[in-house]
């Protein structure tokens, strides 16, 4: 028999599938706490009311009709001048709020914040870890596939193996700029296995908070893609203060989640629509059970030519501007800069080699790369939600 997930879908136990499909718009869903019922009586009493008015009997309007109208009107007009002053006014333009957090610059944390980690080797697998001075959090990093820990700091002499992708660096500055202690494991395959691999990862996690020395801090987890499953599970058999899965909406078609289970906070990107879909009804569900969930949409943004130079360390700004004018020539990005398709599925690299134009380290190709996937917004990991994240986190110390 098929195993099925909160949804009662059918689904591959181990697999991390990817579905592309077309954009949509997507309409933010408000979760609070509620009573424990069942999920699938949630599920079918999840309806949209789409008739926000109903039609009324036609009646003649008289003159007196007519004119009580008008201050209806007025009112209406001078409600949505308020609605649109507090919007703009208080939060900004939009799109020069996602264009701050888009040129946040690779060194802005300097020199306040440095990377400098410690790296172990313990039950056939590494792990990577930094504590900053006066830690309140623990925060356990879970890489998706074909990722590493070292993928999270920047090589120095204490880690000449780490490969400090933009992301995964920027999530990792911000953790230790609010306090908490970081620890990355890496999976022992290309990604995480839902069986015994929790356990010893649990075991480490545990072995390692005691010895540091840490155990009284509230423990959170952060997990991308094949992380995200994992974290999910490692979810059940850890006491996670909270948790949050990037681009992945949980394995719980394996999972009898309960009350108990930890905050949960979905950082996706809805123009993966399947994924998106599933994570709105989760919210839902995972409510009903008297889970504190929520979430936040990671939308798509278009390329400047400052943008790599920004985001990336050892790549300056002549190089940045002559990756984008290829990608501009050759059609890669539209008339407003935004990505035509996933950087993994546009030839590039190619059009760069025809072009001349060289990198001054080979593996700075997976840097651009990342960039290009965030920018498309379908399927990468981020650090653009950062502070939202870690808001959610300390929200939930206590």
């Amino acid at each position: 028999m098929q195993n099925r997930d909160l949804l009662g879908e059918a689904v591959k136990p181990h697999g991390f599938p990817l579905q592309r499909s077309h954009r949509s718009p997507h309409r933010p869903h408000q979760c609070s706490h509620g009573q424990s019922l069942n999920l699938a009586e949630s599920f079918t009493s999840f309806k949209k009311d789409t008739s926000m008015f109903a039609r009324g009997n036609s009646l003649k309007q008289s003159r007196n009709t007519r004119n009580a109208q008008f201050p209806v009107l007025f009112t209406c007009l001078i409600l949505l001048m308020v609605a649109l002053i507090l919007l703009f006014g208080k939060n900004g333009d939009p799109s020069s709020s996602m264009s701050d957090l888009v040129n946040q610059k690779w060194n802005s944390f300097d020199p306040v914040v440095r990377l400098d980690p410690t790296v172990e080797f313990r039950n056939g697998t590494d792990l990577v870890w930094q504590i900053p001075d006066s830690p309140k959090a623990v925060l356990f990093l879970a890489h998706g596939c074909s990722g590493r820990a070292v993928n999270f700091w920047d090589k120095s002499p204490n880690c000449p193996n780490c490969v400090g992708l933009p992301e995964e660096r920027l999530i990792v500055l911000h953790a230790l700029a609010r306090k908490f202690a970081v620890l990355a494991v890496s999976s022992k395959g290309i990604c995480w296995s839902l069986g015994e691999e929790r356990w010893i990862v649990k075991d480490m996690i545990r072995w390692w908070i005691a010895k540091q020395k840490l155990q009284k801090l509230p423990v959170f987890a952060l997990g991308a893609s094949s992380g995200g499953y994992f974290v999910s599970v490692l979810a059940t058999g850890l006491q996670f203060r909270g948790i949050a899965l990037m681009i992945a909406e949980g394995v719980y078609s394996h999972l009898d989640i309960t009350k108990d289970y930890p905050s949960t906070l979905f950082v996706h990107m809805p123009k993966d629509e399947n994924r998106k879909r599933k994570i709105e009804k989760y919210l839902v569900a995972m409510n009903e059970k008297g889970i504190d969930v929520a979430e936040v949409k990671c939308m798509e943004f278009p390329l400047t030519p400052q943008l790599f130079a920004n985001r990336i360390p050892g790549l300056d700004l002549t190089l940045s501007e002559k990756l984008f004018n290829v990608f501009q020539e050759k059609g890669f990005i539209d008339r407003n800069g935004y990505m035509r398709d996933d950087g993994r599925a546009i030839p590039w690299k190619t059009a760069i080699e025809e072009r001349n134009i060289l990198l001054p380290d080979k593996s700075l190709v997976n840097h651009i790369q990342e960039e290009m996937n965030l920018a498309f917004a379908y399927h990468e990991m981020t650090s653009l939600q950062s502070q939202q994240i870690f808001d959610w986190f300390e929200s939930h110390m206590n």
